[in-house]
């Protein structure tokens, strides 16, 4: 094994923990999702191996040969990448959960193919943009609750969390104003119980600032440099 992954892996829990610590809050409530996009399927069994329980991966089609490899029973797999409309049956087939639904037109898809395939239950967070960066993809916040009534209604989708994207800063503080945004959201739909499992998952925060994330909130950090180092 490379002691490198075990080691950042440690490092990075020591520094989840660290930032929970400051924020009053326990390091228990705050799941690290290892980002292992680009990396190829011998790593993610080293870090698997290291102590990783939930692997995020960012394309469909890229996910799908690692998966195949690895085993869809080895690790929880997130997909936390844009979903295409045409890649939705796979992702329904491949991932636990998926974090960037960002359209109504998207949730009716997914829904209707777990109805058709007989998947009971699949885990989304709604990504929301409050940048409106033209590069990125994520649902209007103006646009959010129409999503949130229509998962309350779903049968098999199960609304549990946000995720956010923010704008690159140099200086990972600058990010703090969304992840708080986003905090706030997610409490505003708590109050009118939108959420399946009841508090709402916050998935925010990657390599560069996932303790200011978690200094505002976060519940997921979603963490792939600081492990794996750069990407292959």
């Amino acid at each position: 094994m490379h002691t490198a992954i075990k080691q950042n892996l440690a490092e990075v829990r020591s520094r989840i923990e660290q930032a929970a610590r400051r924020s009053g809050r326990s390091a228990d409530e705050i799941k690290l999702v290892a980002v292992t996009k680009t990396h190829p399927a011998g790593i993610i069994k080293e870090a698997i191996a290291a102590g990783a329980t939930i692997l995020g991966e960012n394309k469909v089609q890229e996910a799908e040969g690692k998966i195949a490899d690895i085993g869809r029973e080895a690790a929880e797999w997130h997909l936390i990448g844009h979903l295409q409309s045409n890649k939705a049956r796979k992702a329904v087939q491949l991932f636990d959960v998926i974090h960037s639904l960002d359209s109504v037109e998207l949730a009716e898809r997914l829904e209707r193919i777990c109805l058709e395939d007989g998947r009971e239950h699949l885990s989304v967070f709604a990504h929301v943009d409050l940048a409106g960066e033209a590069t990125k993809s994520g649902i209007a916040e103006s646009e959010l609750s129409e999503l949130a009534a229509l998962l309350r209604g779903c049968k098999c989708l199960k609304f549990d969390g946000l995720m956010i994207l923010p704008p690159y800063f140099e200086n990972p503080d600058d990010a703090r104003p969304f992840f708080r945004r986003l905090r706030e959201i997610r409490d505003e739909l708590l109050k009118k119980n939108f959420f399946f499992r009841g508090k709402g998952e916050l998935s925010m925060g990657m390599s560069l600032d996932f303790e200011i994330a978690i200094e505002e909130g976060a519940t997921i950090v979603r963490v792939g440099t600081a492990i794996f180092g750069g990407r292959m």
